[in-house]
């Protein structure tokens, strides 16, 4: 009897010894912290290190989402009285359409001309190339590029010989580059309509979490700064599309007023290139010299690409970057750094991302920096 009573007592001090051993470490608060943030910062590297061939398109799905979410609303409230998976799925193939669509129309016009190229090629197999009238007209070496003409492209032999230079093999290794880029791209951006579907569908959760994480991690001035940074992005893409289509529609003018041929075609690729890096430029040199080409003046060819470089010069330097300042609240200087410094670090993704840095940058010092500054002015006057 006592030597169970002896081991009852001590089965208590065996259990709590069990217990001791068993609690987690590390065993202070201060420790525990510092390990679950090294575990959720290895979460985060190792989910980046995953998902990286798919970050390109989720971040252009996540600018879109952000951009477009008031226009999204004000469908989705006529449609249903409130956003649902039906008028988000419709959105995003409306999104789709309209940036799909100046695709599909130069493919459309490069199919139509597919016949007229292959036409010119056998004629000049048979015939040769001759001058055109413009090259007399060239202001520098006329004459040379005349002898040029003659000797290599206007004779029917010279100029097989070098439509033979363009041989099959390195046609179909191009064609076949080209397809596989080709290929990549309309995945991914499939990715980023699958993305943006999401986004659209649950816009409302997911600008609650991101709140609500940036209230507990900088207390009430995050909520600031999310803020600032979505007007950062709705501004840079508004002004972008507003100064991308007022060139367009300026440039196409003179296309019209010049006699360019197919001017919508290039007016609507002037305006869709215009939102690409010297994207424009390409469009409006590209005419002027398809109108040089087709027999047009060289003067009037001229007129084209400097009233093209004109209006770039003026919107992108000028025009732009004020839209810009103006919807993100940005200071003109801040504002044009953040394009072109994030154009020429980050690519066409840095078109966004320089000004949502700078007016992040910009809160932080406004909201944050400069409030404690004045805090402790006031603290040490009294």
């Amino acid at each position: 009897m006592a030597s169970n009573v002896k081991r009852a007592a001590r089965a208590p001090k065996a259990n709590d010894a069990e217990a001791d051993a068993r609690q987690p470490l590390p065993l202070h608060s201060g420790a525990r912290l510092t390990a679950r943030v090294a575990l959720a910062l290895a979460l985060v590297v190792a989910a980046l290190w995953i998902a990286a061939d798919f970050l390109p398109a989720l971040i252009w799905a996540a600018i879109l989402a952000v951009s477009i979410w008031p226009l999204y609303q004000a469908f989705a409230s006529r449609i249903s009285r409130e956003p649902s998976a039906l008028t988000a799925f419709a959105f995003t193939l409306l999104v789709a359409l309209v940036v799909f669509a100046p695709l599909a129309l130069v493919i459309f016009q490069v199919a139509q001309q597919s016949d007229v190229l292959s036409g010119w090629i056998a004629q000049s197999r048979d015939n040769g190339i001759q001058v055109p009238e413009w090259v007399a007209r060239l202001p520098i070496a006329a004459d040379t590029v005349q002898q040029w003409w003659h000797d290599n492209l206007a004779d029917p032999k010279s100029a097989t010989t070098w439509l033979q230079s363009l041989n099959a093999d390195r046609a179909s290794e191009f064609v076949k580059t080209i397809g596989g880029q080709l290929l990549h791209r309309l995945f991914m951006f499939f990715v980023a309509l699958v993305a943006l579907f999401i986004m659209l569908r649950n816009g409302h959760s997911i600008a609650v979490s991101f709140l609500t994480t940036s209230d507990r991690l900088f207390g009430d001035p995050g909520e600031g700064l999310v803020e600032k940074m979505v007007s950062a992005v709705r501004g840079t893409v508004n002004g972008t599309l507003v100064v991308a289509l007022a060139e367009g529609l300026l440039i196409g003018a003179a296309y019209v007023l010049a006699g360019v041929p197919n001017p919508v075609l290039f007016t609507v690729l002037t305006a869709a290139f215009a939102m690409l890096p010297f994207g424009a430029w390409a469009a409006f040199t590209a005419a002027a010299l398809t109108l040089v080409v087709n027999g047009g003046s060289g003067l009037a060819a001229i007129c084209v690409f400097a009233w093209g470089a004109l209006v770039m010069l003026a919107g992108d330097h000028f025009v732009w970057p004020t839209l810009v300042g103006d919807a993100a609240r940005l200071p003109f200087l801040f504002a044009f750094v953040g394009i072109f410094g994030g154009l020429a670090t980050f690519g066409l993704l840095g078109l966004f991302a320089g000004p949502v840095i700078m007016a992040a940058l910009l809160t932080v010092w406004r909201e944050w920096v400069v409030p404690a500054r004045e805090q402790n002015k006031k603290s040490e006057n009294r």
